[in-house]
């Protein structure tokens, strides 16, 4: 309960200072370039990366990328860009059993 009133607190907030709700939120921002880059700001880290797949850590849950010939062009604390042919952006949300 405390945790929705906080979100709700949070997007109320973002809207009044015309603030973006990804600061506000805590929430990944995902910039995609056709299907070859894609730039993940605001993330917790990497779980996996294969030369197919890169698994990022959320806030709430993982982001999961699938596609070929993957290449990390430049990863930081907080940010990740991944150029190669990208079929697949999916979010994957963590409930209470783990991570769906």
């Amino acid at each position: 309960m405390a945790k929705k009133w906080g979100q709700r607190v949070r997007s109320w907030m973002a809207k009044k200072m015309d603030l973006p709700q990804d600061v506000m939120m805590d929430l990944p921002r995902i910039t995609m370039i056709g299907q070859i880059h894609i730039y993940v700001e605001n993330h917790r880290g990497l779980i996996t990366f294969t030369d197919k797949e890169l698994r990022l850590l959320l806030k709430q849950g993982q982001l999961l990328i699938k596609g070929k010939a993957f290449v990390i062009k430049t990863i930081l604390p907080e940010e990740i860009l991944l150029e190669g042919k990208i079929d697949q952006v999916i979010y994957l949300k963590e409930d209470s059993g783990g991570t769906k």
